[in-house]
């Protein structure tokens, strides 16, 4: 039986951390990706779906607590749920003033993201960005010109006016009624 390769739908998600977790601690919950997974799937009726997932992390030995924890968390979205995890150590920026010195920590994913939108292009009909960034905008506008759907998912405190009406449509995370959170988040105690 051959399969009528018209009605096959190819979705391809890409999802800046940085920016959910800021609609993560609006909610008080972590986000159950097995069931972003899945509500992703369903929505935009995906006869396939690849999910890829950027992140920045702090160094060893920058925290008080271990970051086992995160590794872990990456293995699992790689091996478990078969996401593409794209991820690097946070850069330490150290600044000199009259004050003294402070240090800042960078770790910007979004040409790492855009790369991966681009390379990939020919492999999706419809994409979805999970970022609020308008930097974004010329992307959106490149995959549309594309012939290629775009759907931004974001929360209404971290999207741009820009990048909210500029693709074919957008999805407050804080608003999907559909079950798409796990744990709670906790606060970790400090340590004096």
């Amino acid at each position: 039986m051959l399969v009528n390769e018209e009605k096959l739908h190819t979705v391809y998600v890409f999802i800046d951390a940085s920016n959910l977790w800021q609609a993560q601690k609006a909610k008080g919950c972590m986000f159950d990706y097995a069931k972003l997974k899945t509500f992703l799937k369903e929505k935009f009726s995906a006869s396939h779906i690849e999910l890829f997932y950027y992140t920045a992390y702090p160094a060893e030995g920058t925290r008080d607590h271990d970051l086992e924890g995160k590794h872990k968390f990456y293995t699992y979205l790689k091996k478990g749920l078969g996401f593409t995890v794209r991820k690097k150590e946070l850069k330490r920026i150290v600044t000199h003033s009259d004050v003294g010195d402070s240090i800042q920590e960078k770790g910007n994913m979004d040409v790492e993201m855009t790369i991966d939108v681009i390379h990939t292009m020919k492999k999706y009909d419809t994409a979805i960005l999970f970022t609020g960034d308008s930097d974004f905008l010329a992307l959106v506008t490149y995959i549309k010109n594309g012939g290629k759907k775009v759907y931004i998912f974001s929360s209404k405190n971290n999207v741009s006016q820009e990048l909210r009406t500029g693709g074919d449509g957008y999805f407050d995370v804080l608003l999907i009624e559909a079950d798409i959170w796990g744990r709670e988040l906790k606060h970790r105690a400090v340590q004096i």
